[in-house]
């Protein structure tokens, strides 16, 4: 005998025949359309089951003996390049769960870097301990309060006291000691968790139009699930109003995009789930607050809802422990619980089955096809940023300026200039004909790893971490401050337009500036601020974006950022070889990483500029730099040489890619330098900290922090002497003569030959490296021309076609022979510094 179906507004979901007569007809209606639907399981087991079934019976109709969907069932959407099906229909209200992936929470995540991911296993086992530690600590107090307020004064009260005591004082011992690694923990992690990496869902091999998300544990899904809630609550107490208290009143009453997405669980018995649910792209507020009204938490969709949450009806055992993981099996029982409370006369107005009643269902649409499902994620969290850019409820500042780069880098693919404008940028690049765009597009917004900036990598260097994240740096300035055409000479009196290159116009009509002539402070000041927050992105520890105000002025802003081309590591050659300018711009491409440090070296502009008696010394970013800078040459610093400064460069440059904290080399403990006075209260040492250099270039005790920067760097240093020319061209190890009589020419006294002769054999190793490089490029270069006129020949030959003119190829024989007789001449060159090198 088949129950009666209850009676109530909350509905009921549909059985397996409809699900599979959904995916007949969805798959059937993408065939005809020419785009791929999501894997048949996803339908199945997603989508169907938070469909009311007279919701599916709506949506199907039947033709040609096939299963179709209603032609007003859905509609295609043109997203850039991309075509996306979206099914117009009713859910069910509890049905749909936040996007992790949500615009504007951007800033609460950190990039997927390696070892994080272990870092959120670890915090996760020390709350979990913590927890359990702070309830052995309570217990404890109150059997020490027992024993102290027992009657009598024996013996063995006095000890069972005592042992009562020492109880309680080793439970709070055990909780000092693991909030302390929590707190070291989070310290690791820069305040934020690993953004979750998604990709596109994949049957039998091929991408379908859904996502999924990699393996990961029970305990860090549901911590990961309720870090992500709590910040999209908290970026939606900016709205001017209670929404879910709008929803109880007036209902949802505006459509929101959701997904297919699949979560994969690992139990503690070892079992993994792979459930599939639904996400909200679009209206992810509206999805969490929805789930508030129903009383239902996130995590317990994703990962399992426990049964006692959700009780089978009296007279039928259940067990506690069952999680739930069927999403129609929930849904059914909560809509069951919600109809059979509604029908009591005693129902409050507060309980859930009444406040509910008006989102009982919700209309949606839903993602059931699209032509490219590997680009699929970008163009949803696009349709996202679009969808938020043009809303009401305020951004928050860092991520509005996230959106609008995401925004920008589009608008540079969409006018197919996003190759051209890094090929301009990085001209000794290997490849970038072999660019992914796609791959590109999310690395320089963070949303995916760096390795599609591998073909940016000059020849001959290895695509390290630190190599990636300077080539992300570096795409990222040339993106925001492009260069311009020069201005060409103007030869008569008539009114010219200056031309602004192909690449300015993309950056203005993205960020709607005004015309290149009437570019100002506030046009600089607003492009620095899009810049540091995209570039905030790329690191683990986020700093304040305001500290790379000054770094970019009005010129930069209207001409382009001027980058020197050359890589890190010859940049750092050419440092170690006596180069100031080379430094220089070695400064410029560390200033990130000073701001985003464990302990950021560069913040926010700090101090008094009335005097520093109140807030300290007047610092600001671009003094900070300049002082950094000036260290090279400055000769009024006695304690800062050229060692210590490779040292600290090579050391910041690498420390965002550290997985384990540093390690003083006698084995002493590590304490932050401003630190080394304080008793307790220590900032914990965790992996990315930076051991401060000794003048000699070795690591001392002592962990750098601003203290140490400001100390070694002061704000004088950056403002050098007037009419001192040693503070800005002489090297630091240069002496003044012992004979104060004796000057150059320009006055000032010669530099001592002991101390040419130090600095020489100091650089030179640099040096030779510098041009052993050379001529390694010269010589791919040489083959890579002889490999094209080959295949050039070859080609020729095969199609039959003419010889080039004679005067071309005289032309070309006339520029090799120079190039040979350069080349002869410079192999004469080099064996004489090869004879010289025995005589130094």
């Amino acid at each position: 005998m088949v129950a009666k179906r209850p009676d109530g507004i909350y509905p009921r979901i549909g059985t397996d025949t409809y699900g599979r007569n959904l995916a007949d007809a969805i798959e059937n209606t993408c065939t005809e359309l020419g785009v791929v639907p999501p894997p048949r399981q996803a339908i199945t087991e997603g989508l169907a089951t938070a469909l009311p079934d007279t919701e599916i019976k709506r949506l199907i109709a039947t033709r040609s003996s096939k299963k179709v969907l209603k032609p007003s069932a859905y509609r295609l959407v043109q997203a850039g390049d991309e075509q996306v099906l979206l099914l117009m229909c009713d859910v069910h209200g509890a049905a749909v769960i936040p996007w992790d992936l949500n615009d504007r929470t951007v800033n609460c995540w950190s990039p997927p870097v390696a070892g994080a991911s272990q870092c959120v296993k670890d915090l996760v086992a020390t709350e979990q301990a913590l927890h359990e530690a702070r309830k052995t600590a309570k217990t404890a107090e109150k059997e020490r309060e027992t024993c102290r307020r027992a009657a009598g004064d024996s013996t063995y009260v006095a000890q069972a006291l005592a042992a009562a005591t020492q109880k309680h004082e080793d439970a709070e011992r055990r909780v000092g000691e693991l909030d302390g690694q929590r707190q070291a923990l989070l310290t690791a992690l820069g305040g934020r968790r690993p953004r979750p990496v998604v990709r596109a869902a994949e049957e039998e091999g091929e991408p379908k139009a859904a996502l999924a998300l990699a393996e990961q544990p029970y305990d860090v899904a549901v911590h990961m699930q309720r870090y992500a809630a709590t910040n999209l609550e908290r970026a939606g107490q900016t709205r001017g109003y209670d929404l879910a208290e709008s929803l109880v009143d007036a209902g949802q009453l505006s459509k929101g995009m959701n997904v297919l997405q699949q979560w994969q669980i690992t139990h503690p018995d070892g079992t993994v789930s792979k459930l599939w649910r639904l996400a909200a792209v679009t209206g992810n507020n509206r999805a969490l607050a929805r789930l508030n009204v129903f009383r239902v938490r996130p995590e317990h969709l994703v990962t399992g809802m426990p049964q006692s949450l959700l009780p089978m009806p009296k007279g039928k055992k259940a067990d506690p422990e069952l999680l739930l993981l069927s999403q129609r099996e929930i849904l059914n029982r909560l809509s069951d619980r919600l109809n059979e409370a509604a029908a009591k006369p005693e129902t409050e107005e507060t309980d859930p089955s009444v406040r509910a009643g008006k989102i009982a269902t919700v209309s949606a649409e839903i993602v059931i096809g699209c032509t490219k499902p590997a680009a699929l994620e970008h163009v949803l969290r696009t349709l996202n940023v679009n969808d938020h850019l043009r809303g009401i409820q305020p951004y928050d500042e860092d991520a509005r300026l996230i959106a609008l780069f995401a925004t920008l880098v589009d608008a540079y693919a969409r006018e197919s200039l996003l190759a051209d404008a890094l090929s301009d940028a990085f001209p000794d690049a290997r490849g970038v004909d072999l660019l992914d765009l796609v791959g590109l597009r999310d690395a320089l917004t963070a949303n995916g790893p760096l390795d599609p900036l591998a073909p940016l990598v000059p020849t001959g260097e290895d695509a390290s971490p630190a190599v990636l994240r300077d080539i992300a740096v570096r795409a990222i300035t040339a993106l925001v401050f492009p260069e311009i055409p020069p201005e060409s000479p103007r030869r008569t009196n008539a009114r010219t337009v200056r031309d602004t290159g192909r690449f300015w116009p993309i950056v203005r009509g993205t960020l709607q500036e005004p015309a290149w002539s009437q570019t100002r402070a506030k046009t600089a000041e607003a492009r620095t601020r899009l810049w540091s927050a995209a570039i905030a992105q790329l690191f683990l520890h986020r700093g304040n974006i305001l500290s790379a105000l000054g770094l970019f002025g009005v010129p930069e802003t209207a001409k382009g950022s001027g980058q020197d081309p050359r890589s890190l590591k010859v940049l750092l050659l050419g440092a170690e070889a006596g180069d100031a300018t080379a430094w220089a711009a070695l400064v410029q491409r560390m200033a990130p990483a000073l701001i985003h440090a464990p302990q950021p070296f560069i913040t926010a502009g700090q101090g008094s500029e009335a005097g520093e008696g109140r807030k300290g010394v007047r610092r600001t970013p671009k003094s900070a730099l300049a002082a950094l800078s000036l260290a090279y040459t400055a000769t009024s610093a006695p304690n800062i040489s050229r060692a210590l400064l490779l040292a600290f460069a090579k050391a910041v440059l690498e420390h965002p890619d550290a997985t384990q904290p540093p390690e003083a080399e006698d084995g002493m403990s590590l304490i932050c330098y401003g630190e080394q006075h304080w008793a307790k209260d220590r900032t914990p040492i965790t992996a990315g900290m930076v051991i401060a250099p000794d003048i000699d270039g070795k690591p001392t005790r002592y962990v750098a922090d601003k203290a140490w920067f400001d100390e070694t760097f002061p704000v004088e240093l950056g403002n050098p002497a007037p009419g001192d020319p040693g503070s800005t061209t002489a090297s630091p190890t240069a002496g003044a003569s012992t004979n104060p009589a004796v000057t150059t020419v320009h006055g000032a006294p010669p530099a001592d030959p002991h101390d040419q002769l130090v600095r020489l054999r100091r650089e030179l190793p640099a040096r030779v490296e510098l041009v052993k490089d050379g001529y390694e490029q010269a010589v791919d270069s040489a083959h890579t021309l002889m490999t094209d006129f080959e295949e050039a020949h070859r080609l020729r030959d095969q199609l039959g076609e003419d010889a080039l003119p004679a005067d071309q190829r005289i032309e070309w024989m006339e520029k090799l022979t120079k190039a040979r007789s350069a080349a002869q001449a410079s192999v004469t060159t080099l064996e004489q510094v090869e004879a010289l090198i025995l005589q130094v």
